[in-house]
């Protein structure tokens, strides 16, 4: 998800810079809400779970796009699944352009020996090369950022009505080396809590999680739980419209970015350097684990990869630093 929501800003420079252009995206269905209100931008669901799985399946996708009549195809993603499509465009002739990942850089920022350690190439940046080698350039700024989104009724009768900020958490990640120790990060939303001062408005995860921010929810009269509540196009409205968003390296960071929401990131076995820092954002806004005790950091881009004795980085970030932190944001 959070490759997707980072298209997003490069998509509407780009079409601010080329007007004329038309720009469909090739994305699963259930992202489709998140490139809601870009001029110019429709969006074509790939299933890849049913109608366009395999290989075959893949063959039939192209048949479909291949009636829209590109002039071009800008592969922002560079997989399995894109490799495939891309013999039979440029068969037909049509110029196809691949994201260059880094994956060499990549390998040697992750690597456990022979680390180089420096800061890489922005995915945001990527993308609008893609662009550029396709013949369109332009100038991709820190803060093109979309509009806040209407919330509808529902939503609102779940939030309440009241004069305190909102506050999203996103306590969880795909990976738990990039999980910030739950004792702690309830030690945030206590005190945070205590102040009466925000909603916070607790997001992502599945039932496990559900299970567990419902047990915050009731101990903190401030906390509300939204897993299972709000669809993904309600949720993102919602993000849209908070005065802050504390989460981990992971897809509602780069959501709440999209909009400019202040956002206060915590990383683990994972870093900035690769890449994927939220757009538009503070520098200071990151809490980054200890890599003085923990010098192999980041060992791996997605936070899949942790080293024996790298389970507890994340419990290097002070939950303290984080409060000060997320309540200097809340009131400057």
């Amino acid at each position: 998800m959070g490759d997707v929501a980072m298209t997003v800003p490069v998509l509407k420079s780009l079409l601010e810079a080329y007007p004329e252009l038309r720009v469909t995206v090739l994305t699963r269905g259930f992202f489709a809400p998140i490139f809601d209100g870009l001029e110019n931008v429709s969006v074509h669901v790939a299933d890849v779970s049913e109608k366009h799985k395999g290989i075959y399946g893949i063959w039939k996708l192209y048949r479909e796009l291949r009636t829209l009549k590109f002039h071009a195809v800008a592969d922002l993603h560079n997989v399995l699944r894109s490799n495939i499509l891309k013999p039979f465009f440029r068969l037909g002739g049509t110029p196809f352009v691949q994201i260059d990942k880094g994956r060499k850089e990549k390998k040697a920022l992750t690597a456990p020996k022979g680390k180089v350690f420096s800061q890489l190439k922005s995915t945001h940046q990527r993308y609008a090369d893609v662009f550029t080698q396709l013949g369109y350039p332009f100038t991709l700024p820190n803060t093109n950022f979309l509009g806040k989104r209407k919330m509808t009724a529902k939503t609102l009768e779940i939030i309440g009505s009241n004069s305190k900020k909102w506050v999203g958490v996103a306590p969880f990640a795909a990976y738990s080396g990039k999980m910030y120790p739950l004792d702690l990060m309830e030690k945030v939303v206590s005190e945070l809590n205590k102040t009466n001062q925000y909603k916070i408005c607790m997001l992502g995860g599945g039932q496990k999680e559900k299970e567990l921010l419902e047990i915050w929810e009731s101990r903190y009269n401030n906390c509300l739980s939204l897993i299972g509540k709000l669809s993904f196009e309600e949720e993102i409205a919602l993000i849209s419209n908070l005065d802050l968003m504390l989460s981990m390296d992971s897809g509602n960071a780069h959501l709440a970015a999209l909009f400019g929401i202040p956002t206060v990131t915590l990383w683990g076995v994972t870093h900035p350097y690769a890449g994927f820092y939220p757009y538009g954002q503070d520098a200071d806004n990151a809490f980054l684990s200890d890599r003085k005790t923990y010098p192999l950091i980041p060992t791996s881009i997605y936070g899949n990869k942790v080293p024996q004795g790298y389970e507890n980085v994340m419990a290097t970030i002070d939950p303290d630093k984080v409060l000060k932190k997320v309540t200097l944001l809340l009131n400057a």
